[in-house]
């Protein structure tokens, strides 16, 4: 049973945070049972975990949903992330070594070739991006930061707000991660966790923009 529930846990999981299932759609466990190749009993147990998550609500009747996030909620998480993630790169300074180091400079180079094409690759700059912050969580050296911040750095609203990023934004993604890897190799947690939380900030400002309609502000964008 607990490898059928991993298994539909990690699959409606990486649906929602794809955007495969979209905010506010409801979620039959039949459907969804089919989808991962499991009973309704292990789909039932994924979206326990998932509502615990925030990423699944019910309503009164008991109906799983896509959980639909406000803008205030939203605000919210980011400002968790700018403080807990600011935290952990200050922490992350101060224990650098080369190893980690490289690993990191190793991800941003990738996320410039991601970036540097005429049309973007969204997604490779997703995963290297996810990947640049898991490596700073984890020499942050804090298991509460990782238990903490790990759904907070895979929320649908990070996937979102890349979706709105135009030629200046995805730019200055990669410029403040070179100003983190600076202040790494310098050990300077308090120049790390300020711009750690101005990255933080402006990713932010990226997704309210977009959710109030509002045009991009990059030179760039049509």
């Amino acid at each position: 049973m607990a490898k059928a529930s991993d298994r539909a846990y990690d699959t409606i999981r990486a649906m929602i945070l794809s955007g495969e299932l979209s905010s506010g759609e409801q979620l039959s466990e039949e459907a969804l049972a089919e989808r991962c190749g499991v009973s309704r009993t292990p789909v039932r147990d994924a979206l326990r975990r998932l509502e615990a998550e925030l990423l699944v609500r019910k309503n009164e009747s008991q109906r799983s949903f896509v959980a639909d996030w406000s803008l205030s909620d939203v605000a919210d998480a980011f400002e968790l992330r700018a403080m807990l993630e600011g935290y952990a790169a200050k922490r992350a300074a101060e224990r650098m070594d080369d190893r980690t180091l490289e690993r990191l400079r190793a991800c941003n180079s990738a996320i410039y070739t991601a970036i540097r094409g005429k049309n973007p690759d969204v997604a490779a700059f997703l995963e290297y991006n996810k990947q640049f912050h898991e490596i700073i969580l984890e020499a942050s050296g804090s298991r509460r930061l990782i238990r903490l911040l790990g759904s907070l750095i895979e929320q649908p609203v990070v996937w979102r707000t890349a979706q709105h990023y135009g030629r200046d934004a995805f730019n200055s993604s990669h410029s403040e991660h070179d100003d983190l890897l600076a202040a790494f190799a310098r050990h300077d947690g308090a120049w790390a966790e300020a711009v750690m939380a101005g990255h933080i900030r402006r990713a932010y400002h990226a997704y309210a923009d977009a959710h109030r309609g509002l045009p991009s502000i990059d030179k760039d964008a049509a």
